[in-house]
């Protein structure tokens, strides 16, 4: 199965995220909006976004006790997002109070997708250990942090593309990777340390390709995504 592409609206204001997606009229998007927009124009710009035809990925990544969790999730199930995650880190239990919430509020529609967060892409072998004094291997802790979301009910996880083979085979291939750090070749990588380009995450089984800065930076935003495109449709 190829992945899919996310494109990262990582804006400061809702009009500058709307502008962006005009340049893409006709085409039906699967995008990411992120605490910075969503903290700027609230759940109205979810729904914005929605009645333009698009899919929305709502990337807040809740942690907290399982209660405040339970009833964030029952909240935002109404704001129409197709899918939304927390962190693994939160544990099990708190995981599943999330899917709980989640349920409660979709009365009367299919719940998104929740996926969770195990390592984030900025995050390096050094400043696990060091400054997060997790043990072990990076790649080890993400599956750990993979199978407790499975456990606790959910559709998949946040990782690297250097991950989702790994994860897909500890787990199942219904399990869903999603995977930030995804560059053109020749990019910067930016504040990422475990980046990957679209052919490459392609290769190593990511299921969706969150790029941002690679598309939204670019001179010719839909050329970028076009050429992105290729690379995940090439066999």
């Amino acid at each position: 199965m190829k992945p899919e592409i996310i494109i990262a609206l990582d804006f400061p204001t809702g009009k500058k995220a709307l502008s962006f997606l005009e340049l893409f009229e006709g085409e039906q998007l699967y995008v990411k909006v992120g605490m910075e927009l969503f903290y700027s124009e609230g759940p109205s710009i979810v729904r914005a976004i929605k009645a333009g035809g698009h899919k929305v990925f709502l990337d807040l990544k809740l942690h907290d006790i399982p209660n405040t969790v339970k009833s964030s999730m029952k909240a935002l199930a109404s704001v129409g997002a197709d899918m939304v995650n927390v962190h693994a880190a939160g544990g099990i239990r708190m995981m599943k109070a999330a899917v709980e919430g989640l349920e409660d509020g979709s009365t009367g529609a299919a719940r998104p997708e929740i996926i969770a967060v195990t390592q984030l892409t900025s995050t390096d072998q050094e400043t696990m250990n060091s400054e997060l004094k997790i043990n072990g291997e990076l790649r080890d802790v993400v599956l750990a942090y993979a199978r407790n979301a499975q456990e606790a009910g959910l559709d998949g996880v946040v990782c690297s593309a250097w991950e989702s083979e790994e994860i897909h085979a500890g787990t199942s291939d219904s399990f869903i990777t999603v995977t930030p750090g995804i560059r053109l070749l020749g990019d910067a990588k930016g504040d990422q340390s475990r980046v990957a380009t679209p052919a490459r995450a392609k290769e190593m089984g990511s299921d969706y390709l969150v790029i941002g800065r690679s598309i939204t930076k670019a001179d010719d935003p839909v050329k970028a995504y076009r050429i992105c495109m290729e690379e995940i449709n090439n066999d």
